[in-house]
């Protein structure tokens, strides 16, 4: 398509004279099929001209379009239209390696070991009745009931999807949209910063402590005009930090001057030793708080319940009635034997206490040998090192697998680290530990000598 045409094209199809506008205009256009894979755009001085922006605003959504994955740069070719979508870039980069390792601490997944026990489960769970209608309520009565007993607030609405991700992909799908602004955690985990670059949504980094994000940058954030908040209020992948009363009352006064969707991920959820605190509590009428039944229950229920005011959960109900519907009766009603029958619970509670201590133990090790990391919760640990590259290939050679911590963060870091998943750290935390104190130090200049 030559430049007049595409000019066109995007003139019909901008509804706001700005960067959001203009991205939301080239991806109308790219899904009517009017611009195709490798079609060029024009030169950004012409565009500028053509629609009345400023280059900065035309360069800004450029930016936009690339971090989705609509446009990339060519060349001496210019900006063109990509042959395909943004995937999970920043995931596979940090688990898609598949070296065996006699200890492999890169995934952050959860110990089979201290799973309940889903065979005998199964067997006692009878099939749930068919639904009268495929538009009944998506979630069982008896789980809504154990969700309602156990939320961190007074939730309008509650419903079950299929695991943390899909309950992110569902909210950014329903309230976002291309071009819009949102809070991160720095740093925060990859597939998040790949869902959000899929849908056009450009991420604001917000440094945390170890009790959460920093104030002075939220309220940064906020003045830019964000549209939403995300966070892990517990057991924060990958650091563990952990929001505290006190930090929970300061986020919420700053959060008091703007009307952004806060949208909490609960992760770790039972197996977090933290208490289940969250700004729904202060400020019910905008929070989403998702909670993962993954880590400790089992990755392979694709469990996750979403809770919050009737306006924000129900356009999610409706949008999956399109779709899947519901997800499966049976697999909430396994999650219903599991939160109710006590072996079941004495086995989350076990791997509570067990992963807790698995952290505390590394953790101890390390400062001994001068490597301080934060003690946090959860089954994932912080490690700063001199030299990423190093530390991983040091690692390697003595059998133990780890994360990258690049695709973590956005931009550049003070230092940078490795995600590593201590909670895996069945035995020999002592040796584990040396190595990491190793990896934590390899790539170091020699000092010069006196």
């Amino acid at each position: 398509m030559d430049g007049t045409a595409v000019l066109s094209a995007l003139e019909e199809r901008m509804a706001e004279p700005t960067a959001r506008g203009l991205a939301a205009a080239v991806g109308r256009a790219v899904a009517d099929g009017v611009l195709a894979a490798e079609d060029r755009l024009p030169p950004i001085r012409t565009v500028a001209a053509q629609l009345g922006l400023s280059p900065t605003t035309v360069s800004a959504a450029w930016a936009v379009l690339a971090r989705a994955g609509t446009v990339h740069t060519a060349g001496r070719r210019g900006t063109v239209v990509t042959a395909h979508r943004a995937g999970p870039q920043r995931y596979r980069r940090a688990v898609g390696a598949h070296t065996p390792f006699a200890l492999d601490l890169s995934g952050g997944t959860p110990d089979p070991e201290l799973l309940p026990d889903l065979t005998a489960a199964l067997r006692r769970v009878r099939p749930p009745l068919t639904p009268a209608s495929y538009l009944d309520d998506p979630v069982l009565p008896e789980l809504a009931a154990l969700l309602r007993a156990d939320w961190p607030f007074a939730a309008g609405r509650l419903t079950v999807v299929d695991g943390a991700m899909d309950a992110l992909a569902q909210i950014v799908a329903a309230h976002l949209r291309f071009g819009d602004r949102v809070a991160v955690e720095q740093p925060a985990f990859p597939p998040l910063l790949d869902l959000l670059d899929a849908a056009g949504v450009a991420p604001v980094p917000v440094r945390i402590d170890e009790r959460g994000p920093v104030p002075g940058e939220l309220a940064s954030a906020v003045r830019a005009g964000v549209r939403a908040v995300f966070l892990q209020p517990r057991a924060q992948n990958p650091t563990g930090a952990s929001l505290t009363p006190d930090r929970l009352a300061e986020l919420a006064a700053v959060l008091q001057a703007g009307d952004a969707l806060l949208v909490e991920d609960d992760s770790a959820g039972p197996i977090a030793t933290t208490p289940a605190l969250s700004l729904g509590s202060a400020l019910p009428e905008r929070t989403l708080h998702v909670r993962s039944y993954s880590k400790s229950h089992g990755p392979d229920l694709r469990l996750a319940a979403i809770g919050g005011p009737a306006a924000l959960v129900d356009p999610l109900v409706e949008r999956r009635f399109l779709g899947q519907g519901w997800t499966s009766r049976l697999l909430q009603a396994l999650l219903v034997d599991l939160l109710t029958h006590a072996p079941s619970l004495h086995a989350v509670a076990r791997a509570r206490r067990t992963y807790a201590r698995r952290r505390t133990t590394v953790a101890g090790e390390l400062a001994r040998l001068g490597v301080d990391v934060w003690r946090g919760d959860g089954i994932n640990m912080w490690l700063p090192v001199r030299d990423e590259a190093a530390a991983l290939l040091l690692l390697a050679t003595r059998g133990i697998g780890a994360a990258p911590g690049g695709p973590f963060q956005l931009g550049s870091s003070d230092r940078p680290h490795l995600r590593v998943t201590v909670g895996l750290v069945a035995s020999g935390h002592r040796e584990v530990a040396a190595a990491l104190a190793d990896a934590a130090a390899a790539g170091a200049r020699p000092a010069p000598p006196r």
